[in-house]
């Protein structure tokens, strides 16, 4: 219609002449003028508007299903799209089939078969990319070929597939029609297949990396590929790649929470369950040959010193048999262990150079050692061996052969290689376990003498029942009895009377108490002070205070202090805590504070625990748990260094008037402080008793002067023998400073101990002469 007509039909409706157009009549017009249609909808009508259009006419025309040749439906191309399809709609599907069936050759056959629909193609072929190499394609997935469940076969390319490998190489969209002429082909490559018409489109991740090539096709009787079916694809393929892209994300997700619950079943096998290096070589072989699905599995040791590597179990595999290795080339050596030299054999060189070898074809290695497959009929194709390490250094080597799908892939190698770590780690600790078993072994035997050694005899038990125990003994709840007026042997049997004499013989058994005391003196070191003399004495000591002081400590608490002051410096060297520090002695490395405390309890605890001396053994669960906390607390009390603080929380409790016998806290520090007191207590008997241990003190003191001159250090006055008229100056600092604050404090809750406190006082004077008399 030319522009006459235009105006003419205009000039008609604004002049009302036929105010009834029907819209029939306007249809009828607008067919019979297609270009005055198009120009109106170009100049008139906005874009949204057309956009609407072309959706609401997409989905009044789409077709609800689409059936293929085979008559299989699929979840994306149950329609057939126009030019204008609704893409929302085909993102939605796209998605729901990645959360159907989320792996990546699924989404690409969905989206293979959506363009191919969409484009009117008779067919497709989707070519895959090799993982290791991104430009080569290895595996075709075509239309014409699914298997029974409806499912994409992939079949190898075959070597004519020359327009998807050029696609590859390129990155470039590629239409060809057969009798096109084409500088890059043959002129004849459509002639001999039934595509007549081509169109090849690259599928890349979001990052520009190749995922596969999608090859569409058409017969004869269709048209050629238009650049309009080029942009089709291409708008799908937008969508499509960032499927892909979450498909593959999605995979190795899995792949990573497989392989994460795969190496926490290792790591609660291997750690949990480690028994011995031969269950653990054994555990370890079967996990390595799940994780890589190989057929059969191999674990050498590195021996360090002989540099060999070696084997105990060998060549496990999917049966129960277990053949040889192809290292094993030895036949003097016993049938359960192999070795062979670092080197030798792929294993051998995987353990002198720490490389990984994947080997796809053994035979043609020239490291592979063909005879042991000849001795034993099995036919080694492809290996994987990896090397296991621990700080560093190559400890092992895992040989796994033949994989039972393919060759093995880099994916098996770093799954390997983080399954090695764990190796590595339960190795190393199999062989510190089997260390500190051997140890453990070594240790026994070793007690097993120090017992023999340190525990008293049969026949000495024996003497002391046909000596009998004294029925009673003048004097010995005295603060003044002295410990030099009877030998070593007797102390032995005062003890024994002291223990029954506080509580008796109905819940403790004679000769166990007997053996004990036996075996406690004879643990004490021959050292000038701190020997069995100083144990007699403490307990001589806390004995007059339980006696003298009523009924102030419970059974219990009379029980502990009464034991753990005879037993409070069991096996003292004769050195203080300071010089174990100092000289990083082995007690100090295991008990950092109160170190000799700590090992003369535990002392005590060996003792109660050899056959026949546990003389808590008819008290229940409770009374002995309670026992044995108070006796570790009274021993440990005897450190000075702890007796301060203890001072200091009593001294505040008795002036506020907040003490209570009925507060186990307070009753914990009387303990303590009692503990000193019997401890300290030659300082409170009479002078000859003070003066004769004071030599001994001080004889051990010059001792360890001496230990500490010939390590370089300079002792302190009172240590050094070279200084002794610091002797009664070091004692009055003792005295003014200890011993009588802690008697002062004793005896203001315990007045009974208050011949204790006038001692003390009465030695304090005579010191005090002897330092005036040094001063002058």
């Amino acid at each position: 219609m030319g522009p006459q007509n235009e105006d003419a039909f205009n000039n008609r409706i604004q002049s009302n002449h036929d105010p009834e157009i029907t819209a029939q009549q306007v249809k009828k017009y607008l067919q019979a003028n297609p270009d005055f249609l198009d120009g109106f909808v170009m100049d008139e009508i906005q874009l949204e508007q057309l956009e609407r259009w072309m959706i609401r006419k997409t989905q009044r025309t789409r077709k609800v299903t689409q059936t293929e040749k085979n008559g299989r439906k699929t979840s994306l191309s149950r329609w057939k799209f126009c030019v204008h399809a609704d893409k929302r709609q085909m993102l939605q599907d796209l998605i729901h089939s990645l959360q159907l069936r989320p792996t990546k050759m699924h989404v690409l056959w969905e989206l293979a078969n959506c363009i191919c629909s969409a484009v009117n193609a008779d067919g497709f072929r989707l070519y895959l990319t090799d993982a290791t190499e991104a430009e080569s394609l290895h595996l075709c997935l075509s239309n014409s070929f699914i298997d029974e469940n409806g499912d994409p076969k992939p079949l190898q390319i075959k070597s004519d597939a020359i327009l998807p490998n050029y696609v590859a190489k390129v990155r470039e969209n590629l239409r060809l029609s057969r009798g096109d002429v084409d500088h890059r082909f043959p002129r004849d490559l459509l002639d001999r297949s039934e595509m007549a018409h081509v169109m090849c489109q690259p599928i890349v991740y979001p990052d520009g990396s190749l995922v596969a090539v999608l090859e569409l096709w058409r017969r004869d009787c269709g048209a050629p590929f238009y650049e309009e079916d080029e942009e089709i694809g291409c708008s799908y393929l937008v969508w499509g790649g960032i499927a892909i892209h979450y498909a593959h994300l999605n995979l190795v997700g899995l792949k990573q929470r497989k392989l994460n619950d795969f190496l926490l079943a290792v790591v609660k096998s291997i750690f949990q369950d480690m028994v011995s290096m031969e269950m653990l070589v054994s555990k370890i072989m079967n996990f390595a040959q799940r994780l890589v699905d190989a057929d059969r599995a191999s674990l050498f040791l590195v021996d360090s010193k002989s540099k060999e590597l070696y084997a105990t179990i060998f060549d496990v595999g999917c049966d129960s048999k277990a053949t040889k290795t192809e290292n094993e080339t030895d036949p003097s050596k016993a049938p359960n262990e192999i070795r062979f030299p670092l080197g030798t054999g792929i294993a051998g060189q995987v353990a002198l150079t720490g490389e990984v070898l994947n080997i796809v074809d053994a035979y043609a290695d020239t490291r592979f050692n063909r005879s042991i497959d000849q001795l034993t009929g099995y036919k080694t194709e492809s290996i994987l061996c990896m090397p296991i390490f621990i700080r560093g250094s190559v400890i092992g080597v895992v040989q796994m052969v033949n994989k039972r799908t393919g060759c093995f892939n880099k994916e098996d190698e770093e799954a390997f290689e983080m399954f090695a770590v764990y190796c590595g780690l339960a190795l190393h600790h199999a062989k510190l376990y089997d260390k500190i078993r051997r140890s453990e072994q070594k240790y026994r035997v070793a007690l097993e003498v120090l017992s023999y050694h340190n525990t008293c005899t049969d026949a000495e038990v024996e003497q002391c029942l046909e000596v009998g125990i004294p029925q009673k003994i003048p004097g010995v709840d005295s603060y003044d009895f002295s410990p030099f007026d009877i030998d070593d042997h007797q102390k032995a049997l005062y003890s024994v009377f002291m223990f029954k004499d506080l509580f008796g013989l109905g819940r403790f058994d004679q000769n166990s108490i007997i053996r004990f005391t036996l075996t406690v003196k004879k643990n004490y070191r021959r050292v000038p002070y701190h020997n069995w003399t100083h144990g007699f004495s403490v307990a001589n000591t806390m004995y007059s205070i339980i006696k003298n002081c009523g009924a102030v400590f419970r059974p219990n608490e009379c029980l502990a202090l009464f034991i753990g002051s005879l037993c409070h410096d069991l096996d003292h060297r004769g050195k203080n805590n300071k010089f174990m520090l100092d000289t990083e002695a082995p007690l100090a490395a295991i008990y950092s504070t109160s170190t000799m405390e700590h090992h003369h309890f535990n002392q005590t605890v060996t003792i109660l625990q050899q056959e026949g001396h546990n003389i808590f053994a008819k008290l229940n669960s409770s009374e002995y748990k309670q026992v044995l906390s108070l006796i570790k607390h009274c021993i440990l009390a005897t450190d000075l260094a702890l007796f301060f603080p203890n001072k200091a929380k009593l001294t505040n409790l008795v002036d506020e008037e907040k003490f209570s016998w009925t507060i186990s806290e307070h009753r914990m520090l009387i303990q303590a402080i009692a503990m000193t007191g019997a401890d300290l207590s030659a300082s409170a008997k009479p002078w000859e008793v003070q003066t004769e241990t004071v030599k001994v003190i001080f004889a051990e003191f010059y001792d360890q002067g001496d230990e500490e001159k010939k390590a370089g250090r300079k002792p302190i006055p009172m240590m050094d023998r070279d200084q002794p008229d610091q002797q009664a100056a070091s004692q009055l600092g003792f005295l003014t400073g200890i011993c009588v604050p802690c008697y002062t404090l004793l005896h203001r809750l315990i007045p009974e101990t208050k011949p204790m406190l006038n001692m003390c006082n009465e030695n304090l004077k005579t010191w005090q002469k002897i330092a005036n008399e040094n001063a002058k």
